[in-house]
């Protein structure tokens, strides 16, 4: 997935349908000359209605639909004759797409199955037809309703990348090459922080022909909650992992408060990712002997620890073992 093909937000303005008018047809024939009412309802507008499609892992293709228009509803006619309702407009929207009113700030629905719908502007409903007004009174109501107006919103698009595994971990600590190993994906690897812009999704080929998807979201800093470095835009995306894997480089200076720092930061974004499993991988650990390994062993924190070292492809398999048994377990 290129960079510049990753787009998660999009704002874009909706603007419903208006619901048909109803008739104040009275009826007439050659043999009729003065007959009753008969009406028809108008037809209902069209709604805006967002669809969940997993063929689609980005919003690019909404980057430049900056307008939506859903069709008008139609007037009813004589012989109780129903408007035809306004066209509807499907957005179609990556698995993991939360919409909400920019306005407000209200989340309106949350998209995660594949072919799941939800309206995001109702229509106008379509105006009653004098038929339905006529009493013992006023046998010959000339009026009818008339149809609900259109309804504008500006909607907001956010995708939250879906994967089983999410990487976690401070700029340059080794994910994008991590997954550059353990799958077919290729992001762009350099020996600089924030190489990483946006996530990158790889699928990762595991025993028997099963596999499970890992996402290497863009680096953490201290203080990401608060919108340092990347901040919270990215954030954002570890919230639909099932599993995060932290990395943490062998060379660090502390490596428990360095995964201390990270999960605080996770815990100010969204205390709620604290109930996610864990798991931990010392990366870069292409010169580190059992000694080393062994020293290193007696200050990380009470979670699973793999070491690895994505260069040398060394503790992958290990690593794969770990993450599988954690996203199949009750």
């Amino acid at each position: 997935m290129a960079s510049t093909n990753f787009v998660d937000y999009v704002k874009t303005f909706c603007r419903s349908g208006a619901g048909g008018g109803g008739s104040a047809h009275l009826h007439r024939d050659k043999l009729t000359m003065k007959g009753g009412p008969d009406g028809g309802d108008g037809g209902r507008g069209g709604h805006i209605i967002i669809r969940g499609n997993h063929n689609f892992w980005t919003l690019i293709h909404l980057k430049y639909k900056r307008h939506v228009y859903a069709g008008d509803g139609c007037f009813g006619s004589e012989d109780r004759s129903t408007g035809a309702d306004g066209e509807d407009v499907i957005i179609e929207v990556p698995l993991g797409t939360v919409a909400r009113d920019a306005e407000t700030g209200e989340t309106l629905c949350e998209i995660t199955k594949n072919g799941e719908t939800k309206i995001l502007v109702k229509g106008g409903r379509g105006g009653q037809g004098n038929w339905h007004f006529k009493s013992s009174t006023n046998q010959t109501p000339r009026f009818a309703q008339p149809g609900e107006p259109r309804i504008e919103s500006t909607i907001i698009m956010e995708l939250k990348v879906l994967a089983d595994v999410g990487l976690v971990g401070f700029p340059n600590a080794g994910k994008s090459t991590l997954l550059s190993v353990v799958s077919a994906a290729k992001p762009e690897i350099a020996n600089y922080p924030f190489t990483t812009l946006v996530p990158n999704l790889g699928i990762v080929s595991y025993r028997d022909d099963r596999s499970f998807v890992m996402a290497d979201i863009p680096g953490i800093i201290e203080g990401a909650h608060l919108g340092k470095g990347l901040g919270v835009r990215f954030l954002r995306h570890i919230e639909r992992n099932s599993i995060l894997l932290f990395l943490v480089p062998s060379d660090s200076k502390d490596i428990h408060a360095e995964y201390n720092i990270l999960l605080n930061e996770l815990k100010q974004y969204n205390p709620e990712l604290l109930d996610k499993k864990r798991i931990l991988a010392v990366s870069k650990c292409d010169y580190a002997d059992e000694e080393l390994i062994d020293e290193m062993r007696n200050d990380l924190p009470d979670i699973p620890c793999v070491f690895i070292s994505s260069v040398a492809q060394t503790g992958i398999t290990e690593l794969k073992d770990t993450l599988w048994k954690a996203i199949n377990e009750e």
